[in-house]
């Protein structure tokens, strides 16, 4: 299943990088005038459908564009085929396909290709996470003062979902540097790489961390919701770091410094 995650990613990939400047038609989603979707996106997203279903033609689909098609299977495909909507309309080189595969209600494998890049992020549970076929390992940084962070705004942001504002403030305040890359799934993956300490969101979905929340956990590091209880997906707050520095991050969300 990694493997036809690798070659749907691939495809999509490409499609994206020749599609970069060549966007016709933007759609605002329903009730989200900043939450954007494009012919780019779908077409993206059928490519991903349309091998997967090649391959494993009982297996169920959770896509952005298309929602999901439940069959009767213990295996389900997470797919997000263009995370960093906003950059790719805008000319920014910051964008990525990512695919999960969830097998039983968890997700075993995943991909994030970062065709701008050439980066391939790859995962299967209990075998470690890689980047090109070179083994992943999160920071080693144990102080908050010299943590660079990640993070980004909800879709509603000016209702301040979560005191998002408050709490980017406080990480402000307390961190070396937060920055605001525009793709969940690839802060995911550099807080994986070691790129980032850590990062944090209010306001995601199951195809926006399925495959980054375990590159993370298969490089050393830690996933919580905001206070600190495991993971789930499916509801949508997400604190992501190397573990050195989870309890300080817990700390700011909590209080605000």
């Amino acid at each position: 299943m990694l493997n036809v995650a690798i070659e749907a990613a691939r495809e999509a990939g490409r499609f994206l990088r020749l599609s970069v400047g060549k966007v016709r038609n933007v759609e605002q989603k329903k009730g989200e005038e900043r939450n954007l979707v494009s012919e780019i996106d779908r077409g993206a997203e059928e490519r991903i459908i349309g091998i997967i279903k090649r391959h494993y033609p009982s297996h169920a689909i959770l896509a952005e564009e298309s929602g999901g098609s439940e069959a009767p299977t213990d295996h389900r495909w997470i797919i997000d085929p263009l995370d960093g909507t906003t950059n790719f309309l805008h000319g920014v080189p910051i964008f990525c396909v990512s695919i999960g595969v969830e097998q039983r209600g968890e997700v075993v494998a995943g991909v994030v290709y970062d065709p701008c890049r050439e980066e391939m992020f790859t995962a299967e549970k209990g075998k470690g996470a890689f980047l090109n076929g070179k083994r992943l390992k999160v920071s080693g940084n144990a102080r908050m003062i010299e943590s660079l962070l990640v993070t980004g705004f909800p879709y509603d942001i000016t209702a301040n979902p979560e005191a998002a504002v408050e709490r980017f403030v406080g990480f402000l305040m307390a961190a070396q540097g937060v920055r605001r890359l525009g793709s969940a799934a690839l802060d995911l993956c550099y807080v994986a790489a070691g790129r980032f300490d850590g990062y944090w969101e209010v306001s995601l979905n199951p195809w926006d961390m399925a495959a980054g929340a375990l590159f993370v956990r298969e490089a050393g590091g830690m996933t919580t919701d905001l206070t600190g209880a495991p993971l789930n997906i499916y509801q949508k707050r997400v604190v992501a770091s190397n573990g050195l520095v989870h309890a300080a991050m817990l700390e700011v969300l909590r209080t605000g410094r």
